[in-house]
């Protein structure tokens, strides 16, 4: 945990044109105060933030990014997707519940697993509901590459020929010559 807080503290935060910035803004203000409010929900309900602060120091739609600990699948954060910089950590006994609780959602953009077993990668990305899987990859996306989610997260893929799929529609045609 030390060390992944670390590695987060060590995030810089600012302008998108800055080739030096890790995290850029949120999209909108909603997307700000959802983020927020995930994390004063968490923090109620018993959660302890070990990294972040209420007043970033740019202001605006940036937020530093907030990591809790002592998160419950009770906590919207555990539920929802935030899409904010929010690192809820959990604490599982084994693989099948720590598969458990990340199934337990209607939403399924995009997983990530962390592990140096092989055997596990195909067991628990073959079981995870998500449609984007990063496996020791925090940012699995690429334009060649699908994307999109499961459940309530989306239907269908965008981006590689998988998303041009989307927009063809595949007629058959039999031509029989004598």
């Amino acid at each position: 945990m030390a060390a992944f807080v670390q590695r987060v503290a060590a995030l810089k935060v600012g302008s998108p044109d800055d080739d030096a910035t890790d995290i850029g803004p949120l999209v909108n203000q909603q997307g700000l105060d959802k983020a927020k409010a995930h994390i004063a929900d968490a923090l109620t309900k018993g959660a302890r933030m070990v990294h972040g602060q209420d007043a970033p120091e740019h202001g605006g739609l940036f937020m530093t990014p907030a990591v809790l600990t002592d998160v419950t699948h009770e906590m919207v954060v555990a539920k929802e997707e935030t899409f904010g910089p929010v690192a809820p950590i959990m604490t599982f006994h084994d693989e099948a519940e720590a598969i458990a609780l990340a199934n337990d959602t209607p939403y399924g953009l995009a997983a990530y697993v962390f592990t140096r077993d092989v055997s596990r990668v195909y067991r628990v990305t073959s079981a995870l509901d998500y449609g984007i899987i990063g496996v020791n990859d925090g940012v699995p996306s690429t334009p060649q590459a699908p994307f999109g989610g499961m459940k309530a997260s989306g239907i269908g893929r965008e981006g590689g020929h998988y998303g041009l799929e989307e927009y063809l529609e595949r007629k058959f045609i039999s031509l029989k010559l004598e």
